[in-house]
């Protein structure tokens, strides 16, 4: 009954903290007040949490990285496809290289395999760590694509390194043309695993769907169980779950832009996504705070195992792991930023925007660490083959966290700076794309209320009627091709109306929403009803706030 009552409280810490984040004068970033919340827990609370690493490795990891692929855009995604893969493969690659021989240079008490698993623990980004440091600051569009796509890939790699250190550890030994063919059977086996999954699971749900009806409760679930179902089927295989569930997530959007699923399923569905979303996030953050008093209890022991007695020694270890990082970090975005730019001055591209090295500053303080980070430090087993404690773990732990929360206060410090004024180069062709799509979009629908118009007037006496609202519904798309084919000066004020407009509408509907309820508790018209109509109005205000915002 106590571990029940402990993880309710971290459920209402996960709220607490949305609330707190959002209150705060300082606009401290989210993740900075779970942990805090979740070390006050973790003060006052007997029992602490025991985390089983596996456990908590298949319940928080897979879903995270499933909705990382199904929501991350796509044409984006492969656009900089380069830029991704380089940090998401090359960078982590040379961090747990580097990284790892110096953590041994640094700490000799930790070994040397040991050491390259710190290094592959703290190689993934978090980009839900960084949006929440940037709530009130814009982040380019182009560089936060690039963070989201790196992350998405590098929690796969860099959790792939992980399992080779580990393995290596509890081994003692380690074979490259080993690892070479382990990983491609790991990368390979591992998406193609994830992306079968998911297209047999939701196509075979389509067909159900288009034969018997749609229904909302199982589709939603089937989405929820994909991810573990991917990471389930690849792991069986001594594949990379954690691949397979990203995989899963990419493709879900190609297998699902076509089922059988009606609006309000999608709506819903977006709506238990977004809940489990901040949830997962929110939990693991406050898991790290509510672990902290514990580790710190056991801090003494683990820096005496380094031959110092000072908890200031932990302090300097974590300054010392997060400064090459950075390094790291930078050393590589700089050599990548300037590939970039020879390759385009030799298409003949001229490049403008603001200075690299402030592109490069701010991509690399972009670098925070969070929720895998921790998910990961806490996989690493409890003991060795022999029945042996595994070396530092305790330690690992420690550092691991260390390096989340620097990197967090870091980049909560200055990633509002360096993005202030942050200009990069206006993406033409993406409004190009938008603008033909909303016009042929437009004139399908004109042509198709003609053709629907015509056939209801043949069989009716009501003919005129059946033109009159045609006509009006026609005007309307008419009006959108007309506002997209203006001229630049004519649709800056078409966008100043529009915005008034949807202010107005927004007033408007929720004044109609507080009415309707008024009516509801005045007994006026039923619950029912006021329910039904106020759902209605929730999505249009949705909608409305979405384009004002």
């Amino acid at each position: 009954m106590e571990i029940v009552t402990l993880c309710l409280f971290l459920l209402l810490a996960v709220v607490v903290s949305g609330v707190a984040s959002r209150l705060l004068p300082s606009a401290l970033p989210r993740p900075l007040v779970q942990i805090a919340l979740g070390a006050v827990i973790g003060a006052a609370a007997t029992p602490s949490v025991e985390l089983d690493p596996e456990l908590f490795f298949l319940l928080l990891v897979p879903p995270l990285l499933f909705l990382d692929g199904w929501r991350i855009p796509k044409d984006e995604l492969f656009r900089d496809g380069r830029a991704v893969l380089g940090l998401a493969l090359g960078l982590v690659f040379l961090t747990v290289l580097g990284l790892g021989l110096f953590i041994n240079w640094l700490i000799p008490a930790i070994p040397l395999a040991v050491s390259f698993a710190l290094a592959a623990v703290v190689s993934p980004t978090d980009p839900i760590a960084v949006a929440a440091v940037a709530q009130k600051v814009s982040v380019p569009k182009r560089m936060m694509h690039i963070l989201e796509g790196e992350s998405l890939l590098n929690d796969a790699s860099g959790l792939v390194c992980l399992r080779f250190a580990i393995a290596a550890a509890l081994s003692g030994t380690f074979s490259i043309t080993t690892a070479a063919a382990t990983f491609a059977w790991m990368a390979l086996a591992g998406v193609g695993i994830g992306a079968a999954v998911t297209w047999l699971a939701v196509t075979g749900k389509a067909l159900f769907a288009r034969r018997f009806g749609d229904d909302q409760g199982s589709s939603i679930l089937v989405s929820l169980l994909l991810p573990f179902g991917a990471y389930l089927a690849a792991e069986h295989f001594h594949a990379s779950g954690v691949l397979a569930a990203a995989a899963a997530g990419i493709t879900m959007t190609f297998a699902g832009s076509g089922a059988a699923v009606g609006a309000s399923t999608r709506i819903r569905q977006r709506a238990v996504w977004d809940m489990l979303q901040f949830t997962l996030n929110g939990v693991i953050f406050v898991l790290l705070g509510e672990q902290l008093p514990m580790l710190l209890t056991g801090a003494h022991g683990a820096i005496a195992a380094t031959g110092h007695d000072s908890l200031w020694w932990l302090v300097f270890y974590v300054i010392g792991i997060v400064a090459v990082l950075a390094a790291l970090r930078f050393s590589w975005v700089w050599i990548s930023l300037r590939f970039t730019l020879f390759r385009a001055r030799k298409r003949g591209a001229t490049m403008t925007g603001s200075p690299p090295r402030r592109i490069i500053a701010a991509m690399s303080v972009a670098g925070a660490r969070g929720a895998i980070t921790l998910a990961a430090a806490l996989t690493l087993p409890l003991t060795m083959a022999s029945g042996a404690p595994f070396p530092a773990r305790d330690l690992v732990i420690l550092l691991a966290s260390g390096v989340i929360l620097t990197s967090l206060l870091i980049a909560a410090i200055g990633l509002p700076l360096l993005l202030r004024g942050l200009q990069l180069p206006a993406d033409e062709g993406l409004a190009s794309e938008r603008d033909r799509a909303r016009i042929v979009t437009a004139k399908a629908a004109i042509a198709e209320i003609e053709r629907v118009q015509h056939d209801l007037a043949v069989n009716s006496d009501e003919a005129d009627r059946y033109t009159e609202v045609a006509a009006r519904l026609m005007t309307q798309y008419r009006e959108r091709i007309d506002s997209i084919d203006m001229d630049h000066e004519s649709r800056v004020e078409a966008d100043r109306d529009q915005q008034i407009e949807r202010e107005l509408r927004l007033a408007a509907i929720r004044a109609e929403r507080q009415s309707l309820f008024r009516l509801a508790e005045r007994r006026e018209i039923g619950m029912t009803l006021a329910e039904q109509l106020g759902r209605e109005l929730d999505l249009t205000d949705a909608r409305l706030t979405r384009f004002a915002g």
